[in-house]
């Protein structure tokens, strides 16, 4: 399978399941996709970066490697959401090294007190955020003080996250 020709032929669930079984039967592809998923257009990001959040689901390691670069990458200024979206969905769910807390939590934080990001980035880089904090106990007012800024424009899940992880923190 050429990953490039795969990723524009459709953008589904379908596809992105074909190619994700494929690779995690070839790991050696892993490569190939996260170069795809850091370098290529726009449109082969995007539709990478389902690809990649659903291998990093499946199989971390495939994906720890990277995380430099997916840290690096998420700084960029014109990086696509769905880059932001799976990359901070894949940080909330595996457990990151200590070296990279404090350029990700500047990430996280970013992400979450911005008005222009989507809520499902906003959600994940707050529960990626809360991670970091909880082995930093004492950030934890600066989390607070974000989440509770965002909570009146906030979606029904963002408030429902929010208020669990600043219980949370008031407790550590």
């Amino acid at each position: 399978m050429e990953l490039r020709k795969q990723l524009l032929k459709e953008h589904s669930k379908e596809n992105t399941n074909i190619i994700v079984s494929h690779i995690l039967d070839n790991p050696a592809l892993v490569d190939e996709l996260m170069d795809i998923f850091l370098n290529e257009s726009y449109r082969l990001i995007q539709r990478s970066a389902w690809v990649v959040g659903e291998v990093g689901r499946a199989s971390p390691q495939l994906i720890k490697p990277f995380i430099p670069q997916m840290i690096a990458n998420l700084k960029k200024e014109d990086i696509h959401v769905a880059a932001k979206r799976n990359t901070m969905r894949f940080f909330q769910e595996v457990e990151i090294n200590e070296e990279y807390w404090g350029e990700l939590l500047d990430v996280a934080l970013t992400f979450l007190g911005s008005n222009e990001e989507p809520v499902a980035v906003k959600v994940f880089s707050m529960t990626v955020a809360y991670h970091i904090v909880k082995q930093v106990p004492e950030l934890k007012e600066e989390l607070t003080i974000i989440i509770e800024d965002q909570l009146p424009y906030g979606s029904a899940g963002f408030k429902n996250r929010g208020q669990k992880i600043i219980s949370a923190l008031n407790k550590l």
